[in-house]
C-alpha cells in the first residue's frame, strides 16, 4: 500500500482527511456514552451510582486496549515511513496477540474482584448488586474490546480513517438501539435492567469487530500472520515502551476518579453521581479532541520516520488550534446549559444544583487542556512514551490530587471542582515551557 501521501499532501487538508472521520466517530461514541447513562439513570439513581463506581475499572480495561494499541500504531506508522514493511507486519501481528492475552487476563481477574472493589466505596447493597450485575457482563467482553481496538489502531496507522469511522459508528449505533430494548424489555426482548446496558455494550463491540474482520479480508493494510510471530525482542520492547506509558495516560483518570469517589462519598452520594455524570458529559469534548489526536498521531510518526521534521511541527501546531476550538465550544456550552445537561440524568434537585455549579467551575480549564492533550498525543506519535506520561501524571496525579484533597479538607466538597481548572492551567504552563525549550532537541 502506498502511504507517501502522508508526507506529500498539504498539511491542513491531510490532517482534516485523517482526523475528521475520527472526530465524527468519536462524537457518535460520545453519544453512546450519554445515551447509555441516560437510560441507566431511568432505572434509579442507585443504578447510576453503580455505573459511576464501575467506570474506573471499565476505563482501565479500555486504557490497556487503547494504550497498547497506540504502541502498535506508533510502530506501524514509523516503520512504514522508514520503508520497513516486514517490521510493520511484525508490529501488527505481535500487537494483536499481546492484546488478546491482555483481554483474557482482565476477564479472569476483574469479574471476581468487583464485589470487593465496590464495597470500598459504598455499603448500599442495591448499588453493589447493580454494579456486580453490570460489570460481570461488561468485563466478559474484555477480549473483544482488545481485538476491536487493536484493529482500530492498525487501520489508523495506514490512513484508513473512514473505515475505522464506519466500524466504530456501526458498533455505537447498534449499542444505542439495543440499550432501551434490553434495559426495559421492548417487544421480543427481555427486561434486563442494568444487565441489559452491559449486554448492549458488548454486542456493539462484537459488531465492530465483525466489520473490521470483513474489511481486513477485503483490503489488507498490513498483514497479520503466523509467519510474523518470530521472536523480535527489540520491536516487542518498543511496543511496550510506547504502549505502557500510553496505557497509564488513559488509566490515570481511573485512579483520579477512584480517589475523588472516596473523598466525595464521605459527604454525599450526590457528589459521586455528579462526578460520574461529568465524566460522561466531558466525552463530548475529549473524544472529538482524541479524534484530532488520532488523525495527527500516525502522520507525525510517519513524517518523523521519513525525516520530515518541519511537517511534524506544523501538524502539531494545527492540531493544537483545532483542539482549542473544540474546548472553547465546550466552555460556552457548560456555562450556558449546565443545568439542562445535569437534568438529563437526574431529577434530584440537590444533585442538579451541585452538578450545575461543578460543570461551570470545571469548564474553566477546558481551553488550556487542549495544549496538554495534543502534546501528549504528539509525543506518542514520536515514540516518546515516557515524556507523554509525564504530562498525564501532572494532569491526573501530581497536581490535581493534592489540590483536590486540600480544597476538600479546608473548603468542603463544593470547592473540590476547582482542582480541575487549577491543574489544567499549571500543566499547560509546564508543557508550554517544555515545548519552547526542548521541542527542537526532541525532534533531533
Amino acid at each position: 500500500m502506498n502511504n507517501t501521501f502522508m508526507k506529500k499532501k498539504p498539511i491542513l487538508s491531510l490532517l482534516a482527511s485523517m482526523a475528521m472521520p475520527m472526530v465524527l466517530s468519536m462524537l457518535v461514541n460520545s453519544l453512546y456514552n450519554i445515551v447509555d447513562s441516560f437510560f441507566v439513570a431511568k432505572i434509579s439513581e442507585q443504578a447510576m451510582t453503580a455505573l459511576s463506581l464501575v467506570f474506573p475499572v471499565q476505563n482501565f480495561i479500555n486504557a490497556v486496549a487503547i494504550g497498547f494499541g497506540v504502541g502498535i500504531n506508533a510502530q506501524i506508522s514509523f516503520q512504514l515511513g522508514a520503508k520497513n514493511i516486514k517490521n510493520a507486519n511484525i508490529a501488527a501481528t505481535h500487537g494483536m496477540l499481546f492484546n488478546i492475552i491482555h483481554g483474557i487476563i482482565f476477564t479472569v481477574i476483574c469479574i471476581p474482584f468487583m464485589p470487593v472493589f465496590l464495597g470500598m466505596f459504598t455499603k448500599e447493597q442495591e448499588v453493589i448488586s447493580s454494579g456486580v450485575q453490570y460489570s460481570t457482563i461488561a468485563f466478559a467482553f474484555s477480549t473483544v474490546i482488545m481485538i476491536s481496538l487493536s484493529f482500530e489502531k492498525i487501520f489508523q496507522a495506514v490512513g484508513r480513517m473512514k473505515l475505522t469511522m464506519i466500524s466504530l459508528m456501526i458498533g455505537c449505533i447498534s449499542n444505542i438501539i439495543l440499550d432501551p430494548l434490553l434495559i426495559f424489555g421492548v417487544g421480543i426482548f427481555p427486561e434486563m435492567g442494568i444487565r441489559g446496558a452491559a449486554l448492549a455494550t458488548g454486542f456493539g463491540q462484537v459488531f465492530t469487530v465483525i466489520v473490521y474482520l470483513i474489511a481486513y479480508k477485503c483490503s489488507i493494510p498490513v498483514e497479520i500472520s503466523r509467519k510474523y510471530l518470530e521472536l523480535n525482542r527489540n520491536l516487542d520492547g518498543k511496543l511496550y515502551m510506547v504502549g505502557i506509558p500510553a496505557i497509564l495516560n488513559i488509566a490515570l483518570p481511573s485512579v483520579l476518579i477512584s480517589f475523588l469517589n472516596q473523598i466525595l462519598s464521605a459527604f454525599s452520594g450526590s457528589y459521586v453521581v455528579v462526578l460520574g455524570i461529568y465524566y460522561k458529559l466531558q466525552t463530548f469534548l475529549y473524544l472529538p479532541a482524541s479524534g484530532i489526536v488520532q488523525g495527527m498521531r500516525p502522520l507525525i510518526g510517519y513524517n518523523y520516520g521519513a525525516g520530515e521534521i518541519q511537517r511534524v511541527k506544523k501538524l502539531f501546531g494545527i492540531s493544537v488550534l483545532l483542539n482549542g476550538m473544540i474546548m472553547l465550544a465546550g466552555t460556552i456550552i457548560c456555562f450556558t446549559a449546565s443545568e439542562t445537561l445535569m437534568g438529563m440524568f437526574t431529577e434530584n434537585p440537590e444533585t442538579v444544583r451541585l452538578g450545575t455549579a461543578a460543570l461551570q467551575i470545571i469548564s474553566i480549564g477546558f481551553i488550556p487542556s487542549a495544549i496538554s492533550v495534543t502534546a501528549s498525543g504528539a509525543l506518542e506519535g514520536l515514540s516518546k512514551g515516557a515524556q507523554s506520561l509525564v504530562i498525564s501524571l501532572l494532569r491526573y496525579i501530581i497536581v490535581i490530587i493534592p489540590a483536590a484533597y486540600l480544597l476538600c479538607h479546608f473548603a468542603g466538597a463544593d470547592a473540590v471542582w476547582n482542582a480541575f481548572w487549577i491543574c489544567e492551567f499549571i500543566t499547560a504552563v509546564v508543557v508550554g515551557i517544555g515545548i519552547k525549550y526542548y521541542w527542537n532537541r526532541l525532534l533531533q
